[in-house]
């Protein structure tokens, strides 16, 4: 019954141990390009906001995309309507390896302008930054719909 109850426990432990190794090491494929276009896939075309554009993020635009430049990351790309009278921006961003991804969420969270546009905003409850392993997304967007559509797709990269 002892021996029982020990294997019982090593197992439970060793797969324990397993799960939170294995979500650690997440890695999204494909380029963000390819998984920003998944984001969008569930908004119909007369949905999505005019002229959306994809931008790279660089050391020139970190700052208005990110709200940092102390965030370090492998590559990003932002998403953003070219013509729009409501607040839309969707980032991507891959960090380094080993990267602190829960620094860089919040560096992100803490330092990113939710009124970064001239006329319109999001409020700071409805900023979203998450992760899947290394990949990290921003989302703000002022449509509340539109919003949670986005994050589900992140969710089920």
């Amino acid at each position: 019954m002892l021996k029982k109850l020990g294997l019982f426990i090593v197992v439970c432990a060793s797969l324990l141990l397993m799960t939170g190794c294995k979500s650690e090491k997440i890695k999204i494929e494909g380029t963000l390009e390819d998984l920003m276009a998944k984001l969008y896939e569930t908004i119909p075309e007369d949905e999505r906001p005019m002229m959306l554009m994809n931008t790279e993020v660089t050391e020139e635009n970190v700052e208005y995309f990110l709200g940092s430049t102390d965030v370090e990351y492998e590559e990003a790309l932002a998403s953003e309507p070219g013509i729009s009278s409501i607040a839309h921006s969707v980032v991507l961003l891959r960090a380094k390896e080993n990267a602190d991804i829960e620094k860089i969420k919040t560096t992100i969270k803490e330092n990113i302008n939710p009124r970064k546009w001239l006329c319109v905003g999001v409020e700071e409850k409805d900023i979203i930054v998450d992760n899947k392993g290394d990949l990290i997304v921003l989302i703000l967007i002022e449509d509340s719909a539109a919003r949670e559509t986005i994050k589900e797709s992140f969710d089920n990269l």
